[in-house]
């Protein structure tokens, strides 16, 4: 396809020296096997026992001191899940905006991010949608966590523990198919060859549409995956991918102009109707990536561990959509202005992570210490391209009717735009853009181990954190340089082996580059970084030897807000205080049922407005059960409930609350051969799932079947 500028050349060979250290995914499991109920039973879990994630440390997560939801292998199966959308439906106080249409845009405690993702624990932040062909689990840690994963993270971060080699015989193919031509195949295919190496080959491919009128997708991905021995203390992993995904750029609907008892909804229309032109609407991402990562045990127990990952990112899309809500023209015919742009975004990606782990005793406190660094440097071209249309009567950003270049009015009835759109940088506010990051940053932890009863984690780490930003339109260059203090600590109280009580603290920063390095300005520069800082008291139950609740009670400060008070004067203002309140469950109920769910109660206070914030509603819910009858047969059913939320501040626009239920039916005629059918929204409930603002906003799916098939060998 037609790019604005050329590729970034790869950095040819900058990785062949490069060592890490082996990620936390935990063992993929064997083929079933009646002699081996343990690893079976392991992977049937919807409960994760342990993280490494959280603190850099395996450390149980009843003994971390922050609120952790890992969806693991068997609950994406069990409800076919293909994306971070998929994940983060089952996890209290988490959402997902829309992004677009051509990204993954959590919400997490009340803020939205397209940055703040990392695969096995290194950052992956670049703006697309990531597929789960490849992971074992999907760990969301929520609240600040500067302290293990650096700037960002302001409600949380979203890390995917991607599948190793690890020696266990893997030999799995499935091939799933349903509603609107979905068409997906993945492989999972691994073995141990010797003593001392082992391998382990994920692929995807999917050809799709979706229940929107002129959406097409086609991704595919290979991640192959090497294990060695390197004598009986070391082990090296080393691991490649390839990923594509294209697609048509689909923003949904807009609202309408008109208000009703006080609210402004999205416009009534068919839930499949495209607002502007998908054939002008084009989105197309790839990355390759390696990841080298070594660890060594030394006699003592000590642990060295390195780790790096360089990965190219090269993403393009198009979009022409409604810029505007639906309104009444002169004539009195409802019309939507459709506006578009193009985006081009080019990042390499470097970063060097090393953790030193030993265990120390002072009298009778135990000590597992954690000394680490990080180094990396990102490179960032920009480029957009402003969208007009031939002069046309449409409305402008205060409802008047004129003549117009920058929309075109198409009717509410037909809202397809079939005409010419000429792309161009306008040379102002166009982003034309190279950014040079770097990253150095120290970190120290202590695990404190006062008794069986008390325990603490205190850490901080220490980031400097350089820009370099040059405007290619104006040829201005601009500088930054941050130094950032990132503390973390919490206190642990476990009256019982089995029951955590804890309280935390964490602060992280945001600085004014933004998360994705393009924000910097000569009148934003000399700003202090926006600062987040997370309290936390909360509880962690193991109700039984594989069942888990949790609560937890936050609150979430935002500061270091710029606010313009003249022309010629900014000021630094407190920004939005999150409350909240999360309850969450995952695990076996019996030995026939399984859960996973949550539920979470927020509330936002935006200063100078009585708003809430975008995009978080003051309530969800949502829990997936699956029941087997026997060794064959099963079924599962969920259930998501979501109160209303606004897509902006001040509100103007409400999306109302809705829950829906989804189903499936498992069944296993041998032990090579699984078979399961899954119908999402099985009532067939209207609703508006997410929104980007308020004329971006997704339809929720009708109702939509699709049935699996799995092969082991």
């Amino acid at each position: 396809m037609t790019r604005a500028f050329p590729l970034v050349s790869p950095l040819a060979g900058a990785l062949a020296l490069a060592l890490a250290f082996p990620a936390s995914a935990e063992p993929a499991p064997g083929p079933t096997d009646l002699d081996r109920v343990e690893v079976h039973g392991q992977r049937d879990s919807y409960r994760a026992q342990s993280s490494r994630s959280a603190t850099r440390t395996d450390t149980p997560l009843i003994d971390v001191p922050q609120s952790i939801s890992v969806i693991t292998d068997e609950m994406i199966d069990d409800t076919a899940m293909r994306g971070l959308a998929d994940a983060v439906q089952y996890v209290p106080g988490t959402g997902m905006a829309q992004g677009e249409g051509h990204r993954d845009a959590p919400v997490l405690r009340g803020n939205t991010s397209t940055a703040d993702m990392f695969v096995d624990g290194m950052r992956d932040d670049v703006q697309y949608f990531r597929d789960l062909y490849n992971v074992e689990r999907v760990e969301v840690l929520k609240g600040p966590n500067a302290m293990i994963f650096g700037r960002g993270g302001t409600g949380g971060v979203i890390n995917r523990v991607t599948r190793q080699a690890d020696w266990e015989t893997t030999r799995e193919a499935t091939l799933q198919v349903g509603s609107w031509d979905r068409r997906r195949a993945t492989v999972d295919f691994g073995q141990g060859v010797s003593d001392a190496f082992a391998f382990r080959v994920t692929g995807l491919y999917e050809e799709s549409g979706n229940f929107r009128d002129a959406f097409e997708l086609e991704r595919w991905g290979i991640n192959p995956s090497f294990a060695f021995r390197i004598g009986e203390r070391t082990h090296l992993h080393v691991d490649v991918e390839h990923f594509e995904d294209r697609r048509v750029t689909d923003r949904g609907v807009p609202s309408d102009a008109a208000v009703f008892e006080g609210r402004r909804y999205p416009v009534v229309t068919g839930r499949s109707t495209f607002f502007g032109a998908p054939h002008l609407s084009p989105s197309d991402f790839q990355v390759d990536a390696v990841n080298l990562l070594i660890e060594h045990e030394f006699a003592n127990g000590a642990t060295l561990r390195n780790r790096t990952r360089y990965a190219n990112y090269d993403k393009y899309y198009q979009n022409v959509f409604a810029g505007g809500p639906a309104r009444l023209n002169p004539t009195g015919t409802p019309v939507v202005g459709i506006a578009a742009y193009s985006s081009a975004t080019e990042r390499e990606n470097l970063f060097n992570q090393t953790d030193f782990v030993f265990s120390a005793q002072t009298g009778s406190v135990a000590h597992t210490l954690l000394a680490g660094a990080e180094f990396g440097r990102q490179d960032t071209r920009n480029y957009r391209r402003t969208g007009t249309f031939p002069s046309n009567v449409c409305y402008n950003g205060g409802g008047a009717f004129a003549a117009t270049t920058s929309l075109f009015c198409v009717p509410l009835a037909n809202p397809r735009y079939t005409g010419a759109v000429s792309f161009a940088n306008n040379g102002t506010s166009d982003a034309n853009n190279d950014v040079e990051a770097r990253i150095a940053a120290a970190y120290a932890q202590d695990q404190i181990e006062f008794s069986p009863q008390w325990q603490a984690v205190v850490g901080v780490r220490f980031d400097r954190f350089e820009v370099d930003f040059r405007n290619r339109n104006t040829g201005q260059r601009i500088s930054t340089e941050d130094d950032l203090w990132s503390p973390r600590a919490g206190l642990i109280f476990k009256p019982l082996d089995d029951l955590s009580l804890y309280a935390s603290y964490g602060i992280t920063y945001l600085p004014r580059a933004g998360e994705q390095m393009g924000s910097l300005s000569p009148s934003n520069r000399a700003f202090d970084p926006e600062e987040y800082t997370n309290y936390e008291i909360g509880a962690k139950w193991d109700l039984a030897a594989d069942l888990s609740v949790t609560a937890a009670v936050f609150r979430l400060d935002r500061k270091n807000v710029i606010r313009t008070i003249s022309p010629t004067q900014s000021i630094l203002v407190d920004g939005e205080r999150i409350e909240g309140v999360e309850l969450g469950i995952s695990g076996q109920i019996t030995d026939a049922w399984r859960v996973m769910g949550g539920y979470a109660r927020q509330d936002g206070d935006v200063p100078g407005s009585d708003a809430q914030p975008a995009n978080m509603p003051e309530e969800t819910a949502s829990l997936w059960n699956r029941y087997d009858f026997n060794a064959r047969w099963g079924v599962g059913l969920g259930a998501i409930y979501r109160s209303e939320i606004h897509p902006q501040v001040p509100n103007a626009v409400t999306l109302r609350s809705f829950t829906r239920y989804d189903a499936a039916v498992y069944f296993t005629p041998s032990e090579s051969v699984e078979l399961q059918l899954n119908v999402e929204n099985l009532f067939d409930k209207r609703y508006f799932v997410s929104a980007h603002n308020d004329n971006s906003i997704s339809p929720g799916s009708p109702r939509g079947a699709w049935l699996s098939v799995t092969l082991k060998f």
